[in-house]
């Protein structure tokens, strides 16, 4: 199944748009429309909220039985944001791709959400981008704020019988500038619901090439008003992958936010404590070589990628991070401390 949820605006007959316009919820059954085009609003079929949530429920109360099923083998609803740079046909079209790699066939994962918003789709306009990521930020904290209390109420339910407890994982896929977005939602959904200690809304959050400053969790374990508190305190495990070959992110450090490096590029900045439940992992020796500087920013998603794709598997899985390293799906890091030149002798 392909799941929609979008604030762009409707364009010509078939398409979507590059401005911001309201919430609206699209579902498309592949197994009832082979071969419809993904990219092609009239394969989608609109629907209303409370219908599409109610379709998730179905499919997700199919989910193996959490008690009976091994942790690994358990099933997610996923959300994936997409990134700068991405008009409706590429961000469709890489939503497909992840879909395809690890949510369809024997070894599905469970459901994808794409969660689409209205980028640009122009190297050209970061700036605007930013803007509208911004802004889509309280779209992405309504949609937040209603499966956390759909949750809520299932953990009520749960102490009553156990049979009504929910069966699907949350997670969160978050691609460059989609992780602006997140982060502003996350933090605006936990004020929201006064800073709750001891709820988890997401049990694996992956930030991928995150366009947000690398210091974004500072604070540590320290619970205070940090532009990360939301993200750390609403999520069991977060994962950032970076690559210092991203020069998307390069030049995005210089534009708008003082020379702080970006999270996607330079990983943890780690002058300061991190919470215990983030880390990050280098991808510059998982990713193909000869893949440039700007189109490395994307090619995590790339179906050619195949070790990428092991890794967010065993990621999504609930794997420790111990056994993804013992498998050898955590690459070694590059060397991130900067070596100074040897000083030079004085002229005798």
């Amino acid at each position: 199944m392909r799941w929609l949820i979008t604030n762009r605006n409707l364009e010509g007959i078939d398409s979507f748009g590059c401005d911001l316009a309201s919430l609206t919820f699209w579902t498309l059954d592949p197994t009832a429309k082979p071969g419809a085009a993904i990219t092609l609003r009239s394969s989608w079929t609109q629907r209303t909220a409370d219908d599409f949530r109610a379709a998730l429920v179905t499919v997700t109360s199919k989910f193996p039985d959490p008690r009976t099923t091994l942790t690994e083998a358990q099933k997610h609803l996923t959300l994936f944001i997409h990134g700068y740079d991405n008009d409706w046909l590429a961000a469709a079209q890489r939503y497909d791709a992840i879909a395809k790699q690890l949510f369809d066939g024997p070894n599905s994962l469970g459901e994808l959400i794409s969660f689409d918003w209205p980028s640009k789709g122009s190297l050209l306009a970061y700036l605007p981008d930013r803007a509208q990521a911004r802004q889509t930020g309280d779209d992405l904290t309504n949609v937040l704020s209603t499966l956390y209390d759909w949750m809520s109420a299932k953990q009520i339910a749960a102490t009553v019988s156990l049979d009504d407890a929910c069966r699907a994982k949350t997670s969160i896929i978050a691609h460059g500038m989609g992780n602006y977005a997140l982060e502003y939602a996350m933090n605006a959904l936990w004020t929201r619901k006064n800073r709750p200690l001891l709820v988890s809304l997401m049990q694996e959050v992956l930030m991928v090439a995150a366009d947000v400053d690398n210091d974004l969790f500072r604070n540590g374990e320290t619970v205070s008003h940090g532009d990360g508190e939301g993200l750390a305190n609403l999520s069991c495990r977060i994962t950032a992958l970076y690559t210092g070959r991203d020069n998307v992110l390069g030049a995005s450090a210089g534009l708008k936010h003082f020379g702080k490096r970006r999270l996607g590029r330079a990983g943890l900045d780690d002058t300061y404590p991190v919470p215990d439940n983030v880390w990050d992992v280098d991808c510059s020796n998982l990713i193909d070589k000869n893949v440039n500087g700007i189109a490395v920013h994307g090619e995590y998603f790339n179906q050619v990628q195949t070790k990428v794709y092991d890794l967010l598997r065993g990621i999504l899985e609930g794997n420790d991070r111990s056994v993804l390293i013992d498998r050898g799906l955590v690459p070694l890091s590059l060397p991130r401390q900067q070596m100074n030149s040897p000083q030079s002798v004085p002229a005798q």
